[in-house]
């Protein structure tokens, strides 16, 4: 039979509270509330913590204190240049994926844990987990909320608020609760950067 820790990562009904996940789980939080109490001054120590802290993080990634994770990002895998504002929540109970340039604004959930729905099974914490897939160039926005097994593809925009709850295809803005694609982006994008604001490609 499997350990309570190996069932983290399979989807399958495991015990959050087992004595070998608290343990590591503490260590954990502890490089996490080390990163939290850093100065602005003090980047090199940051980035040091956070190469000791996530499973993977590539070059050039800042992520702006505080930040909250599960397991203080021992299952969040970054690719290089993600930028992530004030209070991203990282549930990292099972495994999250960030592609490439991708961008959090503050205050967005992405969430790998669940519990049952049957009552007596929550009344015993018992928990299930599902991955989370962000493509590369994506932009989330503030406040949005991705929900446990939800894949978002390559250069999607998610509106302010949002609900993820069902994957994303690549390259369209998506917006609401649940949310639901708005339209693709389009050529308009190329010449547009905000309503009728026009793209001066010749300072760019």
């Amino acid at each position: 039979m499997s350990s309570m820790k190996d069932r983290m990562h399979t989807e399958e009904i495991y015990f959050p509270g087992d004595d070998e996940i608290m343990t590591w789980q503490t260590a954990c939080l502890d490089r996490l509330y080390d990163f939290n109490q850093t100065r602005p001054t003090e980047g090199e120590k940051r980035q040091a913590l956070l190469k000791a802290m996530f499973a993977e993080i590539g070059e050039g990634c800042y992520i702006e204190p505080p930040l909250h994770a599960n397991f203080g990002g021992a299952h969040v895998h970054f690719g290089s240049f993600v930028y992530a504002n004030f209070n991203l929540t990282l549930v990292d109970d099972t495994h999250i994926y960030v592609g490439d340039h991708t961008m959090f604004a503050p205050n967005v959930v992405v969430a790998t844990a669940a519990h049952p729905i049957l009552p007596e099974l929550r009344e015993k914490g018992y928990q299930y987990n599902r991955p989370v897939h962000i493509g590369k160039n994506c932009w989330i926005g503030a406040g949005a909320i991705l929900l446990p097994g939800v894949t978002v593809g390559d250069n999607t925009v998610i509106g302010a608020g949002s609900v993820v709850t069902k994957d994303l295809p690549a390259g369209v803005v998506a917006v609401g609760n649940p949310c639901r694609v708005l339209r693709e982006i389009s050529d308009y994008d190329r010449e547009y950067y905000f309503k009728n604001k026009k793209i001066d490609w010749t300072i760019l």
